[in-house]
């Protein structure tokens, strides 16, 4: 019989119809002394004491009411435990990860250096790898204490500004990529391609099997291609793309966006880090601001490369792809093409949606498109609060080509980004990123998410099944 022990210990009671030991509590929380050493071994060890005792407990799937609600009490108050710390030191802890504010994190690189150097704080890497390999269902849920972390670091103002302009500069694979795409114009990213004529690049993704739905992967094709088009002195405008698809709904037509892809996100393959956060923060925030190549104005940085995006919407912009369309300096759609944000429906924030569209389209439709899920056809009269253009489907290339001509304009970029610091200041965003870390990583293991996707995927396999036999 496995009894873990703490320094404060509480009686542990035997659960029914199991002769494994049931802890209930790890204990009285620390009190914070102020002093970021001590503080940091008085609030490691109890939490990790308090990962000790959950580790204990069966997997979640295979847990009784009881242990259930004996790990969420468990995990409750250690990420009050977080909360208070970081409350009185995040500066002084995100200073020591950075070797005083010199280093440039990615947020993976961030947290697995936030977990070896203050234990308890994030989970560690061997957590995360163990919840990858879950179904979403039964995944412990550590990422959320990664969703306090990440709160705690983007809400102080000179932590929170350096991370975000950490993550406007260019990926690594990208820096690699560029020269052979200065060259040839054409870079292929697996589930994206990037080319090049006349001064405008085409970003497309390509995620065909999906309908070109977004996941970890797609993300992280996204932001290098992102990164070529802004890096690349030739490319003067970029155009967003979805390429046409070989699914058989679609065989042959182009899609924009189906949103997040659900499948993974039921198998437990969709990130915080590789996918929620790094999409807003990543080439999402690009597509704004460009990319931070000189950190040395601190809160003074100005965009280095940034460029004018235009939107080119075929078939459909679905939640994450609808997202998009308040950062693009023109947006065409096909007169057939419709749009929608059902992220709420299945659980989730619609990213940064509820602070872009209000912009765009007024508290009162917003409300009507998040809450509701209210579905816009290219050709409704609302459609024009975030669609420039609508154009009969089969000229939608010259739409494009016209409005990315017109957009290849010395006087643009001042302008737009004269347009972007008054409607999006970095403060703001970095705000609500802050609060988005916080509300998605408690959403994304909320019981609602997971009821949703076991009902989505038991319609989904039913209808297929009763095609099969059609």
């Amino acid at each position: 019989m496995r009894t873990p022990t703490l320094a404060d210990p509480t009686p542990s009671t035997a659960s029914a119809g199991s002769s494994t030991v049931r802890p209930t509590r790890a204990g009285r929380p620390p009190a914070l002394t102020g002093d970021l050493r001590r503080d940091r071994g008085l609030v490691g060890d109890h939490l990790e004491a308090t990962a000790r005792l959950i580790a204990a407990l069966p997997p979640r799937a295979e847990r009784t009411p009881a242990q259930q609600r004996d790990a969420a009490a468990l995990h409750t108050a250690a990420d009050a435990l977080r909360r208070r710390f970081l409350a009185t030191h995040v500066e002084d802890v995100y200073a020591e990860l950075t070797d005083g504010l010199t280093r440039h994190s990615r947020l993976e690189e961030l947290a697995g250096l936030a977990a070896g150097r203050f234990p308890g704080l994030v989970p560690t890497p061997a957590q995360l790898a163990d919840d990858a390999r879950r179904m979403q269902r039964n995944k412990e849920g550590w990422e959320v204490a990664l969703g306090t972390f990440f709160q705690a670091v983007l809400n102080a103002p000179t932590a929170g500004g350096h991370l975000l302009r950490s993550l406007l500069r260019p990926t690594e694979r990208a820096r690699g990529l560029l020269l052979d795409f200065q060259l040839t114009g054409r870079a292929d990213l697996g589930i994206a391609t990037v080319t090049r004529q006349d001064g405008v690049a085409h970003l497309e993704l390509c995620n065909d099997e999906f309908l070109n739905a977004e996941d970890d992967a797609a993300v992280e094709a996204l932001e290098t291609g992102t990164d070529l088009v802004l890096l690349d002195p030739a490319s003067h405008v970029g155009v967003l793309r979805g390429a046409p698809q070989t699914h058989p709904a679609y065989a042959g037509r182009r899609v924009f966006s189906s949103g997040i892809n659900l499948s993974h996100l039921y198998h437990g393959d969709i990130s915080l880090l590789g996918f929620l956060l790094r999409r807003e923060a990543g080439y999402i925030a690009k597509f704004v601001r460009g990319l931070c190549l000189d950190d040395t104005a601190g809160d003074g940085w100005w965009p280095d490369a940034d460029k004018p995006w235009v939107a080119a919407v075929d078939s459909f912009a679905i939640g994450g792809g609808m997202q998009i369309l308040p950062t693009m300096d023109r947006v065409v759609a096909a007169d057939d093409a419709w749009f929608s944000l059902p992220a709420m429906e299945e659980g989730l924030v619609p990213g940064l949606a509820n602070m872009r569209l209000l912009h765009s389209t007024g508290s009162r439709l917003s409300r009507r498109l998040v809450f509701w899920g209210q579905k816009l056809r290219a050709t409704d009269p609302e459609a024009v609060l975030f669609v420039d253009e609508t154009v009969p489907a089969d000229t939608m290339d010259n739409a494009v080509r016209a409005a990315a001509e017109h957009l290849d304009h010395p006087a643009v970029g001042a302008n737009r980004r004269m347009l972007n610091m008054a409607e999006e200041p970095l403060d703001l965003f970095r705000r609500y990123l802050a609060q988005y870390a916080y509300e998605q990583s408690r959403q994304l293991h909320s019981p609602a998410l997971i009821t949703t996707l076991e009902r989505t995927w038991i319609h989904r396999n039913r209808a297929a099944s009763e095609g099969g036999r059609r």
